[in-house]
């Protein structure tokens, strides 16, 4: 499906071992639900880094993602303005997100990008 909004907030994330089944429960039945409810998320999908490899000039590379987090969230948005919003802030703090799950995340990176 084409992404239907101009701009994109791009999180990424790794959770430790003992916590990722938690981790995805919520993501999935809490975290995205809450703020896919937000005025100007438009959708939101989730991916996981998943080792592989390709050839370049001949030579195989290995694809494992290096030092960036396994997981990624991508919301698309309406505007950059949403993630300063009321709503959004209330979304992102409800459920067990902020108490059982954010304290094990790390690598933690945000970005919005917008298409050109």
């Amino acid at each position: 499906m084409p992404i239907a909004t101009k701009y994109l907030f791009i999180v990424s994330m790794d959770v430790t071992k003992e916590k990722e089944a938690l981790f995805n429960e919520v993501y999935d039945a809490e975290h995205v639900p809450l703020l896919l409810k937000v005025p100007g998320v438009r959708a939101v999908t989730r991916w996981k880094t998943e080792p592989a490899a390709f050839v370049i000039a001949g030579e195989r590379k290995v694809l494992d993602g290096g030092t960036q987090a396994r997981y990624v969230a991508i919301y698309e948005i309406d505007s950059p303005d949403i993630l300063l919003s009321k709503a959004w802030s209330e979304a992102a703090e409800k459920g067990r997100w902020p108490s059982e799950v954010r304290p094990f995340t790390s690598n933690r990176s945000h970005i919005v990008r917008k298409a050109v």
